[in-house]
């Protein structure tokens, strides 16, 4: 961190072109800071997320998630940037098919898929999926109110719950994706209700096929009022889908999209992926999707 200054990239994750998706600043070379200066970094850099590589030994990499407002434990955009750009930058060896990224909670490994001779997509395995026992139907109710909805425009079909992949969420199950886009949230109800049931987000959803859905994510608790594209989230939704039964299985796993960030301006797209047990038990969440390079610096510190 001398003169130099400190060269950092910001890489669109989910999205095929930049502009779209869910950004997030990298730091690919942080060792030697501490927190204090990765803060400083944070605040500098003015996006919503910073990864910083703070250390790597071979396919290994120590990680650090941070936001203006301090640390987070786990970002899932981040990893799939992160590995995608570890990768085209020439930080693993030719041809590595995996890595871990080695964050504040647990270590995840990341499969790397190739088209040709250029890594285009990465997996990343999710934390382990847990629910908890469903809402109330008064507080989905009250839920949806605050969404700027009611009752009449929820999907009967389709699973509402609270989830965890990373982040816990509440799921709600709307009729057609163009409600989604009517929705107009309370923040100051959302957070309150947020609160009560002690959740980070809300995340309606509508289906688009048997295997597709459309999806907003909440986090007004989190100080993100909208969040673009999310990894962790739709990844709790395709395990509260492939536990309902609703989304075909194949060779004992449940795929899945979901379209996000349309309605920012910022399309993109998860794909998630739900690996069963032989006992039949739900066993790892994956999900993944592209990253590109949007633009690329050097911060004066």
């Amino acid at each position: 961190m001398g003169k130099a200054g400190l060269p950092y990239l910001l890489v669109d994750a989910f999205a095929e072109a930049p502009g779209g998706g869910n950004r997030i600043a990298l730091v690919l070379d942080a060792r030697g800071m501490d927190a204090a200066q990765m803060r400083q970094v944070a605040l500098k850099l003015d996006q919503p997320q910073v990864a910083f590589v703070t250390d790597w030994e071979g396919l290994s990499f120590e990680v650090r998630y941070y936001t203006p407002s301090g640390e987070v434990e786990f970002a899932g955009h981040a990893a799939v940037a992160l590995a995608l750009t570890l990768a085209r930058e020439g930080m693993l060896p030719e041809g590595s098919k995996k890595l871990y990224l080695r964050a504040a909670s647990e270590t995840l490994p990341v499969e790397l898929v190739y088209e040709g001779d250029a890594p285009s997509k990465a997996v990343v395995r999710g934390p382990a999926p847990r629910f908890r026992d469903p809402p109330l139907w008064r507080q989905v109710q009250e839920f949806t109110e605050a969404l700027g909805a009611n009752e009449r425009y929820l999907h009967r079909g389709l699973p509402y719950g609270v989830a965890f992949t990373g982040l816990w969420s509440l799921f709600l199950p709307f009729v057609a994706p163009g409600l989604l886009d009517d929705l107009e949230p309370d923040m100051e109800r959302l957070s309150e209700l947020c609160a009560g049931l002690e959740i980070a987000t809300v995340h309606p959803y509508a289906p688009l096929g048997p295997r597709s859905f459309y999806a907003r994510d909440f986090a007004p608790l989190l100080g993100i009022p909208e969040d673009p594209v999310t990894g962790a989230a739709n990844a709790a939704l395709g395990a509260l889908l492939a536990r309902a039964g609703v989304v075909p299985r194949w060779e004992e796993a449940v795929k899945l999209t979901v379209l996000q960030g349309h309605k920012l301006g910022v399309p993109g797209q998860v794909e998630v992926r739900v690996e069963y047990a032989p006992s039949g038990e739900l066993q790892r969440v994956y999900f993944g999707g592209t990253a590109v390079l949007a633009e690329s610096g050097i911060l004066e510190l």
